[in-house]
């Protein structure tokens, strides 16, 4: 072969061979197990990483039903870092609170080792039992969160 017959291939081949050692340094460099840590040493997350009192921002639309509308609200979640939690809300649909006072309730939350997770919650006043979904962000510091069967989500984060 002659190198002029080479020459055309050169710059194609040298890219080639570029992206394959980038690809290679990359994956040598990635860690061997990637996890969304809570302490900083690849546990992952658990019931205990939430502990304490959380601030909530609540925001969404109740799409049907009787209170219908934009809700906005706030919560003061307690967890106690073993799958129990307390809280107290205070909500406006529309901009007209939904109840005279904070509304207290009671409940359980499920913290899985990708920080992914459920939570339920009962009030005293006979509304619906809230079913939410979180995700437990910066080692447990933040929290957010949506509810099931409507397009209301919170977030939360760590009071210190």
């Amino acid at each position: 072969m002659r190198f002029s017959d080479v020459v055309p291939f050169l710059p194609r081949a040298i890219a080639l061979t570029t992206a394959t050692g980038l690809a290679a340094a990359l994956a040598l460099s990635a860690p061997a197990r990637v996890t969304a840590d809570n302490d900083g040493r690849g546990r992952g997350c658990s019931e205990s990483t939430l502990r304490g009192d959380y601030g909530f921002s609540i925001d969404g639309q109740i799409l049907a039903g009787p209170k219908a509308g934009l809700l906005r609200g706030v919560a003061m979640t307690h967890f106690d870092g073993d799958g129990g939690l307390s809280q107290v809300d205070f909500a406006t649909i529309n901009g007209i609170p939904t109840g005279t006072d904070w509304r207290p309730g009671t409940g359980t939350y499920e913290i899985n080792a990708d920080c992914t997770g459920k939570a339920q919650i009962s009030f005293t006043d006979g509304s619906p039992t809230l079913k939410l979904r979180l995700v437990v962000a910066d080692r447990g510091d933040q929290i957010r969160t949506i509810v099931e069967g409507n397009a209301t989500g919170s977030f939360g984060v760590r009071v210190r």
